[in-house]
C-alpha cells in the first residue's frame, strides 16, 4: 500500500533512518558461572556484601558447602529480578533469591532427615521459626532505623521492605488518626524498637551460649546463615546498635569464626591479591586480640587459594 502524497510531505522533515548494529567490544569482561549478584561490600577489598539480604544468601551458600562461586557487585538492582538483589546467574538462567534453596538442593547431595532441615529434632526446627521471626522483625527494624533515609525527591529507587511492614502492631500515621487529611507517613517508635532490639540480642546470646551452631545443631543450618548476616552487618555499623553485640563476647567470637567458613569470594585479578591480604589482616588486627590474628591470615590465604584454583588463566 502506497503512502498518500500528503502524508509523505508531512513526514519528509523526519526521514526514517536505520543505524547499523553496534558490535560488542572484542575484549569484554566475562564472569565465570555460577555468579552471585550482590550489593557492594563495605570496602573495595571486602568480600561480604554490606546488604543484609545479600549477605544472608552468601552465608547460606557457603554454609551449604558450595564453593567456587564468583560474585558481581557492579549490577544495579534495577537490572535484577523484581528489582531486588541478590540474583544468581548459573550460565543458563537468572535466579531470584527465593529460587536459591531449590538450586542448592540440586547441587548438594542431601540425605533424608525426615524434614528436619538439618536441625536435631522437630522442637528445634519449630524453635528456629521463632528465631527467624525475631531476627527479621525486631533486629531488622533496628537496622532500618539507623540506616540513612533517602531524600524525599531522590531519583534512587529502592525496593527494600518498609519498616512499617515489619513492626507489630503497625505504627500510627504522621497525620494522626483524627486528622482531616488522608493518612500519610508513619510515626516510628524508636525507643520501643531499641528496647526490643536489646532484648533480642540478649536472648540470642543466651541461647547460643558456647554451642558451635545455633540450637545445638551438629551442622550449620539456614538459621546460622541468617544470624551471621545480621551480626556481621551490626558489627560493621557505626551506630549504637553495635554496642549491644560487642558486649556479648560469644556472639562476636561466633561471627568471626564463621568468616573462616566463607566460600563466596570476589572476582579479583591475581595482581591485587597481596593488597587484599594486607587489607584483611589490618582490619582483623584492629578488631581482634593478638591471639586470633592468625585467623585473618587463614581466611586471606584461603580466599587467595580459591581464586587461584578457579581462575588459573588470569
Amino acid at each position: 500500500m502506497q503512502v498518500p502524497p500528503i502524508i509523505q510531505k508531512l513526514l519528509s522533515p523526519f526521514p526514517l533512518y536505520t543505524y547499523p548494529p553496534i558490535p560488542p567490544p572484542s575484549q569484554f569482561k566475562t564472569y565465570p558461572t555460577p555468579c552471585l549478584w550482590i550489593h557492594p561490600p563495605h570496602s573495595p577489598d571486602g568480600v561480604l556484601s554490606s546488604d543484609v539480604e545479600c549477605l544472608k544468601w552468601q552465608a547460606y551458600l557457603a554454609l551449604r558447602g558450595l564453593d567456587h562461586i564468583a560474585v558481581r557487585t557492579d549490577v544495579d538492582p534495577q537490572g535484577s529480578i523484581d528489582g531486588q538483589l541478590p540474583n544468581l546467574w548459573d550460565g543458563a538462567q537468572l535466579l531470584a533469591a527465593r529460587e536459591l534453596p531449590v538450586w542448592v538442593d540440586s547441587k548438594v547431595d542431601i540425605g533424608d532427615d525426615g524434614g528436619l532441615e538439618g536441625y536435631k529434632d522437630e522442637a528445634a526446627r519449630d524453635e528456629s521459626r521463632a528465631w527467624v521471626a525475631l531476627l527479621e522483625g525486631c533486629v531488622h527494624a533496628a537496622l532500618l532505623v539507623v540506616q540513612p533515609t533517602p531524600a524525599p525527591f531522590s531519583l534512587a529507587e529502592t525496593k527494600t521492605r518498609p519498616i512499617e511492614s515489619i513492626l507489630a502492631p503497625p505504627p500510627a500515621p504522621l497525620s494522626g488518626l483524627t486528622s482531616l487529611f488522608p493518612p500519610f507517613g508513619a510515626r516510628i517508635p524508636r525507643e520501643a524498637i531499641q528496647s526490643r532490639y536489646r532484648e533480642a540480642i540478649g536472648a540470642l546470646s543466651e541461647r547460643l551460649g558456647t554451642d558451635k551452631w545455633f540450637l545445638s545443631s551438629e551442622a550449620p543450618t539456614p538459621l546460622d546463615a541468617l544470624v551471621f548476616a545480621y551480626l556481621h552487618c551490626i558489627l560493621h555499623s557505626k551506630d549504637s546498635i553495635r554496642i549491644e553485640v560487642t558486649r556479648r563476647v560469644n556472639l562476636v567470637a561466633w561471627e568471626w569464626r564463621l568468616i573462616t567458613f566463607n566460600a563466596v569470594y570476589k572476582y579479583v585479578n591475581p595482581s591485587t591479591r597481596a593488597r587484599q591480604i594486607i587489607a584483611m589482616e589490618s582490619r582483623a588486627g584492629a578488631r581482634c586480640t593478638p591471639r586470633c590474628k592468625h585467623k585473618s591470615k587463614y581466611l586471606a590465604l584461603r580466599l587467595d587459594l580459591n581464586v587461584a584454583q578457579t581462575f588459573p588463566a588470569l
